[in-house]
């Protein structure tokens, strides 16, 4: 199936329908193809997946700054 970009902005949905239904959408410029409708990749999140490569913060990661520390910062 081919539609120009004016028919592409009309009929999207008809159009995403359709690439849905697995037919091959083109959409096209001055009769030339220029786009094409493909399936987004469904991404996957894979909880876990830097166990044992990141070590863990210290102990001491959230406890409050000392004074000369929150100089450094220039936060005192």
């Amino acid at each position: 199936m081919q539609a120009s970009v004016h028919e592409a902005k009309t009929n999207l949905s008809k159009l995403i329908e359709a690439m849905e239904r697995g037919e091959r959408v083109v959409i096209t410029r001055h009769g030339r193809p220029a786009a094409e409708l493909v399936p987004a990749r469904a991404r996957r999140v894979r909880l876990g997946s830097l166990q044992g490569k990141v070590a863990p913060p210290p102990d001491d990661f959230l406890a409050p700054l000392d004074e000369e520390a929150l100089r450094d910062w220039g936060a005192a």
